[in-house]
């Protein structure tokens, strides 16, 4: 994808404007530099003739902004970019004339001091950064004089130096020439320069041909137009045009010619003898070929025969490719009203269509169409006031197009009824198999369209030893969905039908084929939901925040202040959402729509929502910053704060819109009162109830508690090192269960009970520390590196977090942040959800990051350091190198069965037998024999999250150089390469346990590509 589709998604979702004003007593400053860096990423720009600044869209995260001009004190400050965050305001100071006139003597890489920072903290998680060092010099006050020149470690859009930027560039620029600056910038890729994606099944399939390309051209200047506009705004505007191909190869296990004519022969147990298949219908063993049911057949076309020989784990093999055609644009535009006013905003258009196929080769087709817009308002009311007031929307509409629809009613032809065959819905159901065939799926249909308004105020007020920010936000958000949550159903086969365990309760379990449960077309599960499918879904979300930033001594400042937030419980515009109304200890359960939120069974009234609001989003947030030591570089950084998430409504809207009576909805299990079939199961009787899905209507909001304390001290050598220990702790946690639910062979405690709904509640909990170690070391002599540690620990038992429902990282801060991933992970026991305590699916023990750059540098304005065409080819060369090791993530051991009476299956563990895990068969990673089936009567005991995954290595490389032509014109030239050694990581093991493909690896990641690049600045 483009670099402005990336801004542009950003934009939605993770990156944020950051912008202000820098002044000196009051009035604007302008040509001083603002500098923002975090890690290795180092932007710059140079504040305008109303002193003001901005960055469009800084990646949200912890962020070093300093601000520094000749013969005044810079100011540095840590913090941490978040949405609608208010404009900061730099208040610059002279130095005092001893210190002007001794600065004048340095080379320009000694006059730079980091100072304590009056910036405004972001209204969000810079509450509880430890903002601001005190007084105190930095290492390149190590470099001598005599040097006679600066290594120029990254590139700075001003030219307050000769050593930078040429001086065509910024507010430097001399004569009369316009200030119009841009860019085109030129990557490609091509197949030939990428090594063949791995292949888990050992077939080298041939590489596809592919070519990835971006073009982005910018420009940006004063908007001057004669006799209209003579004075207009300053603008900025980018485009991205891209065209990108990308190759993977997948690996399956499909059933073969023998198998698809009903002979299992060759399939056998787990002691090696043949597998012994019972005939459901008579208990006995079956003698020959087992009968092909017609929609088995049917469905078995969609499966392509093997093509890899020897391998009875993996043995398809296919390599696909993966589309991608994007236009971007984005635009700016800053105008100053007198010396009081500002008007600034910005627009963002993306249009995006992406086809890819999977292993069957189904090519869907998804097409992306978004717009970004914002318009803000700044006034200094006075000295030292300033306000700021802002307006955002942006609108996202998503359309999904499956391969088969308009195109095959498969299910129809297939003579399976009961689920949605309009065309717009056409195509195969999905099945899921225990042994490890491969799942058959496709794309669900989808035409969605989410749109956000925001309102935003924030006020700053510099006065005395205080720099004290108060403000809110409004947001109301719209998700409109044109789509169903499962129309064509699915089936579950785990071989229960043709155990000899089914005809004979007394005989062993084991026995039996998932396949052979397909071949005579009886699931051992099956579910759909379809119905209702446009939706209305509305959400308000509301904050306000007050911090204060109190500088108390040179030495010590302590930044505090207070957050609320609260997000509305989401509704449906026409009350089109269904709970279940839950009587005392789940002993009924009855539909409460939101439409008319009276409960049948309890008679409490509910809101349309469903779910009661939760405002106790009440945040505190604290930070400190302490030099204990006068002249010396120590400092301690402390901070705690309360983060609430207000994200969690969607999914279980989603939920709650797809429910009957509005829609179809069941989970039904094949039982001899209630058989299933492939032709009718969807339309089978069922003990369940008619709704799959509930909530507490008292579900509370979850919020972290956050906490940090770190010392930093310089070291010899241009060294700096950092100590941090960080800790969190959430309440409130998604959990997710099934009420009533028994373990397969124990009695049925209230065979009156309703069965097979999944219910949501928030009583979960987590914990995480971690203790980190940084050792940086300062461009110096052309060089720069970071070396980071980390160990940590993650425990919870939350449905989201530790649950397939979200992966979650810890941000530079140590604030969990959660990334969207499959559904969450329904408990095993619900009377138990203790036994759902583990490791969390984030919890990575040592991670190792190490990332070094090199630059060759250049002589005073812009000359080689040595004579000739050594000099001239050695020149102005960086090379970057960044590698990431770390331990695997946790995975949990899943025995594929049916939890009895519901339908739902994966979420039953195995037990331990004791054997040593990672002592496996060759070709395996993981042990078979560690894991067995829970005995009758009984959940698995094996522990979730008890497996570690494969450890995570990769790394990256680039380089690059800058060709100065002239004073106005640079080439920028660049080669990046993922994965540099080539090296295989497998990204997770397959932990079915009692599939064949157990201890296998899932996936690969991407193999080695290579990118190169140009940018043209003019």
């Amino acid at each position: 994808m483009a670099a402005l589709a990336a801004v542009f998604f950003a934009s939605l979702a993770q990156a944020s404007e950051y912008h202000g004003q820098v002044t000196f007593n009051g009035l604007p400053l302008p040509g001083a530099t603002v500098t923002a860096t975090h890690e290795t990423k180092s932007l710059a720009t140079v504040t305008d003739q109303k002193g003001s600044y901005s960055f469009a869209d800084l990646p949200d995260g912890s962020w070093t902004v300093t601000v520094a001009m000749t013969c005044f004190t810079p100011v540095t400050q840590t913090v941490v970019i978040a949405p609608n965050a208010p404009p900061a305001s730099w208040e610059l100071k002279l130095l005092p004339l001893d210190r002007i006139m001794a600065g004048l003597k340095l080379a320009p890489s000694q006059g730079a001091l980091a100072l304590r920072a009056d910036a405004a903290p972001r209204n969000s998680a810079a509450q509880n950064a430890a903002v601001t060092d005190a007084t105190r010099p930095t290492d390149d006050a190590t470099q001598r004089p005599s040097d006679g020149f600066l290594v120029n470690g990254s590139q700075n859009n001003a030219a307050t130096s000769p050593f930078t930027m040429s001086q065509a560039f910024g507010n430097s620029r001399t004569g009369q020439r316009g200030l119009y600056t841009g860019g085109l910038s030129i990557s490609a890729g091509n197949s030939a320069l990428d090594a063949r994606p791995y292949s888990l099944s050992g077939l080298s399939t041939p590489k596809p041909s592919y070519n990835q390309f971006t073009a982005v051209l910018t420009l940006g200047g004063p908007l001057n137009i004669p006799h209209l506009m003579p004075r207009g705004p300053d603008f900025f505007i980018a485009y991205a045009w891209t065209r990108d191909r990308d190759a993977t190869t997948l690996s399956g296990l499909v059933p073969d010619a023998a198998e698809r004519s009903g002979d299992l022969s060759a399939l056998l147990d787990a002691t090696g003898k043949p597998l012994v298949i019972v005939n459901p219908a008579t208990g006995q063993p079956f003698t020959g070929s087992i009968p092909v049911s017609p929609q088995a057949a049917a469905l078995l076309r969609l499966y392509p025969l093997p093509n890899v020989p020897g391998n009875p784990r993996y043995n398809y093999q296919v390599p696909v490719t993966t589309a991608t055609h994007a236009d971007a644009l984005e635009s700016r535009l800053d105008r100053s009203i007198g010396s009081k006013d500002q008007l600034y905003g910005g627009l963002s258009f993306l249009n995006s269509r992406t086809s890819g196929a999977n292993l069957f080769g189904f090519i869907d087709h998804t097409a992306t169409l978004g717009i970004s817009a914002n318009a803000n308002w700044g006034r200094r009311v006075r000295e030292g006031v300033y306000t700021t007031t802002g307006y955002k929307f942006s609108r996202l509409r998503t359309a999904v197009n499956p391969y088969f629809k308009g195109r095959e009613n498969v299910s129809g032809e297939a003579g399976i009824s009961g689920n949605d065959q309009s065309p717009s819905e056409w195509g195969p159901p999905a099945l899921e198999f225990s042994s490890g065939i491969a799942p058959l799926f496709d794309a669900q249909s989808a035409f969605n369209r989410n749109r956000t308004d925001g309102i935003s105020s924030s006020t700053t007020w510099n006065h005395g030893h205080h720099y004290s920010t108060f403000g809110g936000d409004f947001r109301r958000q719209q998700f409109n969905y044109l789509s169903q949550q499962d129309p064509r159903g699915t089936f579950a086969f785990t071989g229960a039908a043709t155990s000899a365990s089914a005809a004979s309760p007394s005989a062993a379990a084991g026995t039996g084929s998932d396949l052979a449960d397909f071949l005579l077309g009886i699931p051992d599960t099956s579910s759909i939901a379809f119905g209702n499918a446009d939706k209305y879904l509305r959400q308000s979300v509301y904050d306000a925040y007050f911090t204060d930033d109190w500088r108390l001594r040179p030495d010590l400042t302590v930044n505090a202040g207070l957050r609320w937030e609260y997000g509305a419980p989401i509704t449906e515009l026409h009350g089109r959402l269904v709970n279940l109304d839950v009587a005392s200890g789940f002993a009924a359960v009855a539909p409460v729509l939101g439409s008319r939120p009276q409960g049948p069974l309890t008679g409490e009234h509910y809101p349309s929502s469903l779910i009661r609001p939760d405002k106790r989003g009440f945040e505190p947030r604290i930070g400190v910053s302490w030099r204990p030591l006068p002249g010396k570089s120590v400092v301690v950084r402390g901070g705690y704060g309360i983060y609430d998430d207000t994200s969690v409504y969607q999914s279980t809207a989603l939920e709650l819109s797809q429910q009957a009576p509005l829609s179809k909805s069941l989970r039904v299990q094949n039982s001899a009162a209630c058989p299933l079939t492939l032709a009718d199961a969807f339309n089978a009787c069922s003990s369940t109830t008619a709704d799959n899905y509930a909530v507490d209507p008292d579900f509370r909001v979850g919020y972290a508690q956050n906490w940090q304390l770190a010392i930093q001290t310089d070291l010899p050598a241009a060294l700096q090192m950092t100590a941090t220990y960080l800790g969190i702790k959430g309440t409130h946690g998604v959990q997710e269960y099934l009420p009533n639910t028994y373990p397969d062979g124990a009695q049925n405690p209230c065979p009156a009970c309703p069965l097979g709904f999944v219910y949501r509640s928030s009583g979960g909990n987590s914990a995480r520390e971690a203790g980190q170690i940084q050792l940086r070391r300062r461009l110096r002599s052309g060089f720069a590196a970071s070396l980071r540690y980390t160990y940590s620990k993650s425990i919870d038992d939350d449905s989201v977090l530790g649950g397939a429902g979200q992966v979650a990282s810890a941000g530079p801060e140590g604030i969990v942040i959660p990334q969207p991933a499959a559904s969450p992970m329904i408990a095993q026991d619900w009377r138990n959800l203790r036994a759902e305590r583990g490791p969390s699916t984030f919890d990575q023990r040592h991670l190792l990051n190490l990332q070094m750059q090199y630059t060759t540098g250049m002589g005073l304005h812009g000359g080689t350091l040595m004579t000739g065409w050594h000099g001239r080819l050695l020149k102005d060369w960086t090379v970057v190198s960044s590698l990431v090791a770390g331990s695997g993530l946790p995975e949990t051991p899943i025995y594929f069965a049916t939890v009895a009476g519901t339908g739902v299956t994966g979420n039953i563990r195995p037990d331990s037998t004791g054997a040593p895990l990672y002592s496996a068969p060759a070709g395996l990673h993981l042990n078979p024999a560690a894991f067995t089936a829970p005995p009758p009567g009984h959940w698995g005991a094996a522990g979730r999250d008890s497996i570690r995954g494969p450890g995570q290595f990769s790394l990256d490389a680039s380089i690059a150089r800058t060709f100065r032509w002239s004073s106005r014109l640079n080439l920028d030239m660049r080669v990046d390469s993922v994965n540099l050694l080539n090296h295989a990581v497998f990204t997770s093991w397959i932990s079915v346990v009692n599939s064949s493909q157990f201890g296998l690896p899932a996936a690969a990641n991407p193999m080695r590509s290579l990118e190169i690049s140009t940018r043209l600045r003019f």
